[in-house]
């Protein structure tokens, strides 16, 4: 399996939004942290982007044509003309469909600010679920800059060509294509940022390392493939020609928790997603897909994680409520 799309579609929640902008200067606007994450390309012209104070770099980043941007937001931060213009505040709107405050958002987004642009842009905005992040991307810096010079960015640039197409010359299909072109936009810019860092100089940690590292990536490999069955730290090792002692040390360094833990954690994570669903399979089945033979092992497991048990938090999750966990 792959952890990467895993790690993504345990987060993402809602529809992708993006929009192409033309922007006249002088302009601004400031991003509120709403649980999400957005990415800015610059097409024509430039863009400064500026992190909040204590949140990601803290000098502005000047963005030029074929320049990607991708946010985390952690904090607030600003797209601007230049430094010191003044801006407007928008945020994204719950359900991922927009920037609120704007127009009615149609099922193609309109192009703004038609003219004599000063910069030409596609933006877009994924909602992610922060009650339980996956830690692969948790480890993401607050902002990852993704040069036009970068040769890993190739793909991701046909893709936004793609984008570009679609939101210009609206088609038949063009809402579903576009929602399908936002979503492989943002693990290309994933891949793209994680094959930057295992390129470059110097001992790696986190999740960069631990994709890198072969006994620890195949491990994951396996849990994501098959998270009923039922792992030994030993067999764990094994598929990566490691004894147990020093795969469990490697990959506990990586990860950040011992393999059975992270096991665990998937098991309760995966779970929490069927239990999510509209028409949601019966508990004995979701217990069974965790790897456990009954539904009472399941449902302790469940509420030592959340802190209720699985029909309570099927429940809530039906009636919209927001969980921690």
């Amino acid at each position: 399996m792959d952890v990467l799309s895993d790690a993504v579609a345990a987060m993402r929640v809602g529809r992708p939004h993006s929009s192409l902008t033309r922007r006249q200067a002088p302009w601004g606007v400031r991003f509120t942290g709403a649980g999400g994450a957005g990415f800015h390309a610059v097409l024509e012209g430039h863009a400064w982007l500026v992190m909040a104070e204590g949140h990601g770099d803290a000098e502005p980043v000047r963005l030029g044509p074929g320049d990607i941007a991708f946010v985390t937001q952690r904090g607030a931060y600003e797209l601007v003309s230049e430094p010191g213009v003044a801006v407007r505040e928008v945020t994204l709107r719950l359900d991922g469909s927009g920037l609120a405050p704007v127009p009615p958002v149609s099922p193609v987004p309109r192009v703004m600010d038609a003219g004599s642009p000063s910069a030409v842009m596609i933006c877009g905005a994924y909602l992610l679920d922060e009650n339980r992040p996956h830690p692969l991307l948790s480890d993401l810096p607050g902002l990852v800059h993704l040069a036009a010079a970068d040769e890993e960015g190739a793909p991701l640039r046909a893709v936004l060509g793609l984008l570009v197409t679609e939101l210009t010359d609206p088609q038949p299909g063009t809402d579903t294509i576009v929602t399908s072109l936002l979503d492989t936009l943002l693990l290309l810019i994933l891949r793209t940022w994680w094959l930057g860092v295992r390129g470059s100089a110097g001992d790696h940690s986190g999740w960069a390392a631990a994709l890198a590292h072969p006994a620890v990536a195949a491990a994951l490999r396996a849990i994501h493939s098959d998270p009923a069955h039922p792992w030994t730290v030993g067999e764990l090792g094994a598929l990566g020609s490691l004894s147990r002692a020093p795969f469990a040390r490697r990959f506990t360094e990586s990860v950040g928790t011992p393999p059975l833990a992270y096991l665990t954690w998937w098991r309760m994570t995966t779970a929490a997603g069927r239990l999510r669903e509209p028409d949601g399979a019966p508990l004995r089945t979701v217990a069974e897909r965790a790897g456990y033979s009954s539904e009472f092992a399941f449902a302790k497991a469940f509420k030592r994680e959340f802190g209720m048990a699985p029909g309570q938090y099927r429940k809530l999750r039906g009636a919209g409520l927001a969980l921690s966990g």
